[in-house]
């Protein structure tokens, strides 16, 4: 399993935490918390293999599955059923039967006979790993993540975030891993394959570490919760599930205020009778002593525990504009043979606010990326209107630089801005001092989320294209990101599985891929949110 002894990690100069042991052992199931820009992706990056800490050591014993929340590994000419195959090696068997059943239809005797030893030969591994029965396994968790046989056979470099990442969650569950590492893994997953996961996750019989912000996935799968405290760079254990977790956090907030709350009586006691007592000379050496007393008081009791900082997110107010400064017709696009959509039609009108729903792989993100000038359409044409000012939130942040530094993003975003017009932006951001020059590359997934935000902030938008802004967040910063949909008052299209997204966004039209029908929104559609 895994055990991490005194490990210390860091980004550049930034401390994440120090002196740090744990254990993972078989069956237990760890959620690991902690607010955006912890370390908690750092942290597994490194128990994963593919960092290192700062000081101390990880032993692994087992095979370790890996879901980051980057899904954009792999070969992306590779198909996405053998991408899930090869977790278990079974993809270039696969290969082997397949190369095999075409030379065994050859016309030369030599060729067909050789080809048929060479199928024999790869039958025998086929079975040697688990045989066909387990290709019908990866399938079928495929199915229950909502990737359809369709996908399957889809070149990964053709698929939506959304899709990748779902393949890439099921080759880890398929893995048969002895210690699952889940980056959260319900992104982009609608109501149904969250229910199968949380079902897998009960049943898996070897370890897990899940990063969440899921509260229903948690309390339905962890027995043991790790916190990672930033503010004082340790991690917290908890041997006991989500719920007692909770309850037993606010158990220990409310002891240290009454133990702080003691002591710091006592020490004013002390310390006005020490006042007292400097004035005579023959009593200034036991006041003294009287002070040390009530500074060692204070300094053998936990105080409260500082409360996590939250970044504070308002969209900008929006450049003047026409009436519609967005339109879109008859936009088509298609992957090879396969058609995405057509004949899509959209007017964006100033102010109008806009959701756009369909089953993944319906090509939501293909039609922000066309509006937000990223791709083009196969056919049809996107019209900028008088005064656009288009910001665009890419879900994978496929709009950051990762080869530039946090501020060098910012300043590429805002040119307009002074150096301390820009780090007083990301301050609010909670990116401060050497944050600022961290490169994009190391970043968290609730990091990139909230330099994304940032760039938007700046913009003066007044059209948001927003692809599942609340995905990476803590339960704090996504409630700041539904403030600022709300009060924000240019346009909004957005792609979203978050049903208090499209509440906060109270939108006045839907858009349904891939038929690209178009209807006022009506509370009918918001069963399909979280299933879309």
């Amino acid at each position: 399993m895994i055990t991490a002894q005194q490990l210390e990690v860091r980004v550049g100069a930034r401390l994440l935490m120090s002196d740090v042991s744990f254990r993972v052992g078989a069956g237990d199931k760890v959620g690991l918390v902690g607010r955006n820009g912890a370390g908690k992706t750092t942290l597994t990056k490194i128990l994963a293999g593919e960092g290192l800490p700062a000081g101390g050591q990880v032993h692994t014993t087992g095979d370790v599955g890996y879901l980051p929340q980057d899904p954009r590994t792999g070969d992306p000419e590779v198909l996405a059923r053998d991408r899930i195959l090869s977790a278990r090696g079974l993809d270039a068997v696969v290969a082997k039967l397949r190369d095999a059943e075409a030379q065994m239809a050859s016309d030369d005797p030599a060729v067909r006979d050789k080809a048929m030893r060479r199928y024999a030969r790869a039958d025998d591994e086929m079975h040697a790993a688990g045989g066909y029965a387990a290709e019908s396994e990866a399938a079928t968790i495929a199915a229950s993540l909502g990737i359809p046989e369709r996908i399957l056979g889809q070149q990964l470099k053709t698929l939506s975030g959304g899709q990748r990442r779902r393949v890439e969650l099921a080759r880890i569950l398929f893995s048969g891993a002895d210690v699952l590492i889940l980056d959260e893994p319900t992104n982009h997953l609608d109501a149904d394959s969250i229910i199968w996961l949380r079902d897998f996750l009960k049943q898996h019989s070897g370890g897990f570490i899940i990063i969440s912000h899921d509260n229903d996935l948690l309390s339905a799968t962890v027995n043991k919760v790790m916190h990672l405290d930033a503010n004082r760079s340790v991690i917290d254990v908890y041997n006991m599930g989500w719920r007692h977790y909770l309850t037993q956090r606010e158990t220990d907030e409310k002891r240290r205020r009454r133990e702080r709350m003691n002591a710091e009586n006592k020490a004013k006691q002390l310390t006005d009778q020490a006042n007292k007592m400097r004035a005579k000379a023959s009593k200034a050496q036991a006041a003294q002593s009287m002070l040390k007393r009530a500074e060692k008081m204070l300094d053998g009791v936990e105080g409260e525990r500082q409360a996590d900082k939250v970044a504070a997110i308002a969209f900008p107010k929006p450049a003047a504009c026409g009436k519609t400064p967005l339109t879109a017709s008859s936009l088509s696009k298609a992957y090879g043979s396969l058609e995405v959509f057509t004949g899509v039609d959209l007017a964006i009108d100033r102010g109008s606010r806009v959701v756009v729903l369909g089953l993944n792989g319906a090509g939501k993100t293909t039609l922000l990326r066309i509006l937000g000038g990223v791709d083009a359409p196969d056919s049809g044409l996107v019209v900028p209107g008088h005064g656009l000012k288009i910001g665009y939130y890419a879900q994978e942040h496929e709009t950051l630089d990762t080869s530039r530094t946090v501020l060098e993003n910012m300043q590429s975003a805002a040119p307009q801005l002074t150096d301390t017009e820009a780090r007083s932006v990301l301050g609010s951001f909670l990116f401060s001092g050497d944050d600022a020059h961290k490169p994009a590359s190391v970043l968290s997934g609730g990091e990139k989320t909230r330099l994304a935000l940032a760039s938007l902030v700046v913009s003066s938008a007044n059209v948001l294209l927003l692809d599942e802004p609340t995905n990476n967040l803590d339960p704090a910063s996504r409630e700041e990101v539904l403030a600022a949909i709300r009060s924000y008052e240019g346009a909004i299209v957005l792609v979203t599985h978050d049903e208090g997204a499209v509440r906060a966004l109270e939108p006045d039209r839907v858009l349904l891929l891939p038929d690209g029908d178009e209807d006022l929104w009506n509370d009918g559609y918001a069963d399909l949110v979280s299933l879309a």
